[in-house]
């Protein structure tokens, strides 16, 4: 797949706790993860997807063109069923624009009110794009994870909807379980290991 050894892969975006997830499943593979902010003139690209296929693609194609560097570009949030998909590729500003993690897990709670746990189902959802420094999509994979929705916040792992996010088999959430466990279980864990499998055996 890469002409001599794997090179330092642009993950296209700037948060903190997507890069450190990502540093340590990519971690067993011998590949490199920086973000943008390692890269000043880096692309503001809008996410006008109204998928996360759609937004992935956007953010790995235009950058890789632009910055001329591999770059994974990758999109996920939370799906909740009884909110008919929502918030759905609008996670990250849910509540507002300049949302912060503590204003959409308000937001979401207080959408979801007094609704029975077993009616809370869930899925957290991780698309990614792998595209070479001329832009070409390289590989392309998207990856669930089930779970529910608790009616208070429990734990300090993780970022996002994690302390909210309960796995069912696990009686814990994300915030709970820490990282052991979700790197072998999350949406995005598993959305990374189809797209190593991908590029290991070529099918790209």
């Amino acid at each position: 797949m890469f002409a001599v050894s794997p090179p330092a892969i642009v993950l296209g975006t700037r948060n903190e706790g997507k890069r450190r997830e990502l540093e340590s499943l990519v971690a067993p593979w011998g590949l490199q993860i920086v973000t943008l902010k390692e890269f000043p003139n880096a692309l503001e690209v809008e996410e006008t997807g109204m998928t996360f296929a759609e937004n992935a693609k956007l953010k790995a194609v235009q950058q890789a063109r632009h910055l001329q560097q591999w770059v994974l570009g990758e999109d996920s949030g939370i799906c909740v069923d009884a909110l008919d998909g929502a918030p759905g590729v609008y996670s990250a500003r849910y509540s507002d624009p300049d949302a912060t993690d503590e204003l959409n897990n308000a937001k979401l709670l207080k959408s979801l009110g007094k609704l029975p746990l077993e009616k809370r189902t869930a899925h957290y959802v991780c698309h990614m794009t792998l595209a070479d420094p001329q832009g070409n999509v390289q590989a392309d994979c998207q990856q669930v994870c089930q779970g529910r929705i608790r009616f208070e916040a429990s734990g300090h792992s993780g970022f996002g909807y994690d302390p909210l996010f309960e796995i069912a088999e696990y009686h814990q959430t994300f915030g709970e379980l820490g990282n052991a466990v979700k790197s072998l279980i999350s949406h995005r864990a598993r959305a990374l290991r189809e797209l190593v499998t991908q590029l290991r055996f070529g099918r790209c």
